[in-house]
């Protein structure tokens, strides 16, 4: 099927040239192809267009009313082509970024004014949630992941590495005393995580493999990573979080971390995910670069 756009654009070359094969030098065309293309559009049109006679084209009255439309539409069409082309030129627009609450808050924002610097010309959307968001669907330029990825529609740029940590106020290791071993924390009030894949509700993961188990019980469960690190601050229980969520209050002293004989589970890293468009706009690919230069200078908790 001929392309509809080219052939409105041979028959409104044609009618200004008063040729056929004047409009398909200017479209680098054959003669017979821009002849097949204004024959595609009337018979779609199911009118005649032009009369052609050996010496000459004149437009029939739909011809005239169809040439007016052309003229319309197809300047309006250009300059529309021309501002998406500019969107993968220019670092501007709307850029729609989603993350992870916590980390948003503590890594993100911050980083958000030179950014800003950088490309004042965009402005940034930034949604704060743990769920998983459908980027594709829900309408999202970019999105920052914790974890091993699943999704293979789209592609990922790792930003950083991120290790699991076990640890509880000062006060509350003084109370119930420090674990040494991984089975122990069974025995003590956990503070559990509702989406971590590495913590359950019920259970908590430890190994390389992520293949020991140990059932776990205790006061509080959420799905907000700062609410546990405030509870467990105030000596509630003990938590078993990303070392990003914790780093500030085990530098403060509010938190301390135990080493266990089993190591922790694998977080799966940091990663920035974009759809798998080959040619993203220039804004897409100006905050992928920001963030992965920012994070390739050391990751800030660590």
């Amino acid at each position: 099927m001929l392309d509809r756009v080219t052939s409105m654009e041979i028959f409104w070359r044609t009618a200004r040239a008063g040729s056929l094969s004047a409009a398909a030098r200017q479209m680098n065309l054959s003669p017979t192809m821009a002849t097949k293309h204004v024959d595609a559009l009337e018979l779609r049109l199911g009118v005649r267009l032009l009369q052609r006679s050996t010496r000459r084209l004149t437009l029939t009255e739909a011809g005239q009313q169809y040439l007016e439309m052309c003229a319309r539409l197809l300047p309006e069409l250009e300059e529309t082509e021309a501002l998406i082309a500019a969107q993968r030129i220019e670092v501007s627009g709307l850029l729609r970024l989603n993350v992870p609450l916590s980390f948003g808050v503590r890594y993100i924002a911050p980083l958000l004014p030179a950014f800003h610097e950088r490309h004042p010309g965009v402005n940034v959307e930034l949604g704060l949630n743990d769920r998983v968001v459908d980027l594709l669907e829900e309408g999202w330029d970019l999105t920052i992941r914790v974890g091993h990825l699943k999704d293979s529609r789209l592609l990922a740029r790792k930003l950083a590495d991120s290790a699991m940590v076990v640890c509880a106020a000062p006060d509350y290791w003084q109370r119930r005393g420090r674990p040494t071993f991984w089975a122990e924390l069974g025995d003590h009030n956990c503070l559990s995580f509702m989406l971590s894949p590495l913590s359950w509700p019920n259970a908590w993961r430890f190994g390389k493999q992520a293949d020991q188990s140990v059932p776990i019980k205790g006061p509080l469960r959420t799905n907000n990573g700062d609410a546990l690190v405030a509870a467990a601050a105030a000596g509630m229980g003990v938590l078993y979080e990303p070392d990003f969520i914790v780093a500030d209050a085990l530098r403060a002293g509010s938190l301390e971390a135990v080493v266990l004989d089993e190591p922790a589970a694998n977080v799966g890293g940091i990663h920035l995910l974009r759809s798998a468009d080959r040619k993203p706009p220039a804004k897409v690919r100006a905050m992928t670069d920001f963030l992965v230069e920012t994070f390739a200078q050391g990751a800030p908790w660590q």
